[in-house]
């Protein structure tokens, strides 16, 4: 039922007078659920399907409904495609106006969102609300297939992939597919060639921080992962998985060429490379080719000079490993020699 409020203001009570009258005299109409007011009949009907559940306006693509006839407008663009807001600084397009308002963000610096445990500030609410669960350590969802949890829905939705085999991020340059996002930006990486971070040890150049982090691990001498079976160590968790297949003695890569079985998909991959003759790697140098990136890598230090492996004991620099592990037995036989007397 419509409210009324017929307060008048004598007439000499002036301006802040007729502006109470004024307001005093709007017609509110009031919820009988929540004692919410709204000032129309209409906002009112609109606003009791949050009580109802009513949902009368129907897409006619798809069948899906909804409570408010804006809302449906906003849906039918997903079917025709139509992005009527377009940012003015890059020209993206879309659908919805504040997808464009949060969008802008990205181009102001804007982060009007504020943590109030340490203060970080984020520029959508959904990364907020994600980033609190840090502190409060919650972790809401969980995967239904092996029971992970995870702080934020669009990292259960990414690790769901692990799953499914599912990669929707294709990269136009290669057709490669990724699971993620950021998979795909960090590959893009490798077909503009851009490599943003150095190391300051010896200058080598990286496109992506965490590779940067792991090589550092070779100046420092630091191997933080641990086999539990045998106590060795290592500077990478994915090394520390494929060293553990040698203790299971699982192999579940096959060929199907010869039925040859692997530990790891990449040694596969390589393995294949002998049946195809496929030799993928170029030096752009000399125009050799090689079927692993490995093997190009320690190429190109025969043109480079590069000596990246010292010798411990007498500080002697070595282009491979290989090369290093002969020569450090010449160490070990000369101590035995001293040792036995000769």
């Amino acid at each position: 039922m419509a409210t009324y409020s017929n307060c008048c203001a004598d007439a000499e009570d002036g301006g802040e007078g007729e502006v109470a009258t004024k307001l005093s005299a709007t017609k509110l109409y009031p919820c009988e659920e929540c004692s919410k007011q709204f000032a129309r009949l209409t906002t009112l009907k609109r606003h009791r399907r949050t009580h109802t559940g009513e949902k009368p306006y129907e897409c006619e693509e798809c069948s899906k409904q909804f409570s408010e006839l804006s809302g449906l407008k906003r849906h039918v663009r997903t079917h025709t495609g139509e992005k009527p807001h377009r940012c003015e600084e890059c020209s993206k397009q879309f659908i919805e106006l504040s997808k464009l308002k949060k969008h802008m963000r990205c181009h102001t610096g804007e982060k009007p969102y504020l943590c109030e445990k340490c203060s970080k500030q984020f520029k959508l609410l959904d990364t907020l609300n994600a980033h609190m669960r840090t502190h409060t350590g919650e972790k809401p969802y969980m995967c239904n297939e092996c029971s992970r949890q995870f702080s934020g829905l669009s990292s259960l939705k990414s690790h769901l992939r692990t799953h499914t085999g599912e990669k929707p991020y294709m990269c136009e340059k290669c057709g490669k597919q990724f699971s993620a996002l950021d998979h795909l930006k960090l590959h893009m990486q490798t077909h503009t060639g851009e490599k943003p971070y150095k190391c300051e040890e010896c200058n080598k150049k990286f496109s992506q921080l965490g590779n940067l982090k792991t090589h550092m691990r070779i100046h420092r001498g630091e191997k933080p992962f641990k086999c539990e079976e045998c106590s060795k160590q290592f500077r990478q968790t994915g090394a520390l998985k494929n060293h553990m297949k040698t203790h299971t003695g699982e192999k579940p890569f096959k060929c199907e060429e010869c039925s040859k079985q692997f530990s790891e998909r990449a040694t596969l991959k390589t393995h294949v490379r002998t049946h195809t003759g496929e030799k993928p790697y170029k030096c752009k140098e000399c125009s050799r080719q090689f079927s692993e990136p490995g093997s190009l890598k320690s190429h190109m230090r025969t043109h480079t000079g590069e000596k990246p492996y010292t010798c411990v004991l007498c500080s002697k620099r070595f282009r491979h490993l290989n090369t290093l592990k002969r020569h450090q037995q010449v160490h070990t036989k000369a101590e035995c020699l001293r040792n036995t007397g000769f």
